[in-house]
């Protein structure tokens, strides 16, 4: 009951550490940011599968109707660490962030059904890029774009059993979040600077839908299949823009002059509907093997800094990913690495955004995602288990003037396991 206090207080208190989930990604200066599909490491080191998996012990933030199958209290931590490379054209920068990417917690209610709750992050802004215009080989002007922020998310997701085989859940979220982006422009010869600085908040509301079915092969096969309808949405935006001058200090503060122009902000980010279908097949506690794939119309936006000038749209987004684990022998006594789980996976994404890199808003290239992926599940006691997670993978194109990252993911989980709450304890 004391771990159960803890996890509580932990999950309460941790909406700040979230909050600050750093990315250095160039891409997160469009729309919100660089945004997340909530997944468990144990999912993405799978390639990122789930809608058609469940388990007894292990969560999933893809369909709700797996926790029907949740037959212990699970909580669960997950960490990140990104290990970025930015290419240009001509120029290649490393960066490295590390962040919290969800608390959550989950318990059986009866023999037929599961709750979850927790808090996951949707999108982070982190980003500081610079342009100059030059002129017979000298600058003539500058400009800094830089961005912070985020946008979070708490949920709850109820799965329950309804038919032989058939399982179905529901998961309504809060999303919430402030993000701050700015634009400073310099000219040779000119003493003031000029700055535009953005600040906005968001808040929204999202309603998801799921269903699994399994039936038993010969050879004690399962199949299993699985869907799930994220209804359309919209996160409201709120907040002031700012135009003013102003001149750098000796230590290279703002001092700022004269406010040009002051607007309030009141738009919104809509999300159209995200549906999500995948089949698997596998044996109980010894492997399972699976595809999913997932589509998005595309996202529309009012009032954002970046669409203001044209610089990218959205396009319709769909994924497609593939993945599995195996687990050699789960009540191994000899050997300690015949119980731990395998797992691997690849993806590969259209991510629906697409940017011009000529300037006149006429050439708009897609932005696409591959990841390749494999992890660990490392067993403890009761059942709990360290999960590891790793990832290569690149993102976007040089082409058109554009930015492509490579990157390394590592991730990090502890999935812990207690007695059921709603189970009465007896004693001999």
């Amino acid at each position: 009951m004391i771990r159960s206090i803890v996890v509580i207080i932990l999950l309460l208190n941790s909406v700040n550490f979230i909050a600050q989930r750093t990315s250095s990604s160039p891409y997160s200066y469009f729309g919100i940011g660089d945004q997340f599909s909530p997944r468990t490491v144990e999912q993405n080191s799978m390639g990122g599968i789930g809608v058609a998996f469940n388990h007894y012990k292990y969560l999933n933030f893809t369909n709700p109707a797996a926790f029907a199958d949740l037959r212990y209290t699970t909580y669960a931590f997950g960490l990140l660490n990104s290990d970025l490379t930015v290419k240009s054209g001509t120029t290649e920068q490393n960066s490295v962030s590390t962040s919290l990417s969800y608390i959550a917690l989950a318990f059986p209610v009866g023999k037929n059904a599961g709750l979850s709750f927790g808090l996951q992050p949707v999108s982070a802004v982190g980003y500081s890029l610079s342009n100059t215009v030059t002129v017979n080989d000298e600058i003539t002007e500058a400009s800094a774009y830089t961005g912070n922020g985020g946008v979070n998310r708490f949920y709850g997701s109820f799965g329950i059993k309804v038919y032989k085989g058939l399982s179905l859940g529901v998961e309504a979220d809060f999303s919430f979040g402030d993000i701050e982006n700015s634009i400073i422009n310099q000219r040779a010869n000119v003493s003031l600077a000029t700055k535009y600085n953005e600040v906005i908040n968001l808040r929204g509301t999202s309603v998801k839908f799921g269903a699994q079915y399994q039936k038993e092969l010969k050879n004690k096969l399962m199949l299993t299949a699985g869907a799930t309808a994220k209804l359309g949405n919209s996160l409201n935006v709120e907040g002031n823009d700012y135009l003013y001058s102003f001149r750098y200090t000796s230590a290279g503060s703002e001092n700022p002059r004269d406010t040009i122009s002051s607007t309030l902000i009141d738009g919104e980010f809509n999300l159209p509907l995200k549906t999500n279908f995948g089949v698997g097949l596998g044996k109980f506690d010894k492997w399972y093997a699976g595809v999913e794939y997932e589509s998005q119309n595309a996202i529309g936006s009012t009032d954002l800094l970046a669409n203001t000038t044209g610089a990218y749209r959205y396009g319709n987004s769909n994924r497609i990913s593939l993945g599995g684990f195996y687990l050699p022998k789960i009540n191994s006594i000899s050997s300690y690495w015949e119980r731990i789980t395998y797992r691997a996976g690849v993806r590969y994404e259209n991510t629906g955004l697409l940017v011009d890199g000529s300037g006149n808003t006429s050439n708009f290239t897609e932005i696409n995602d591959f990841g390749i992926s494999f992890g660990l599940g490392l067993p403890l006691k009761r059942l709990s288990t360290v999960n590891m997670g790793f990832e290569f993978g690149k993102r976007g194109t040089i082409e058109n003037n554009l930015i492509q990252e490579n990157y390394f993911n590592f991730r990090l989980s502890l999935s812990l396991t207690d007695t059921n709450w709603f189970v009465k304890r007896k004693i001999d």
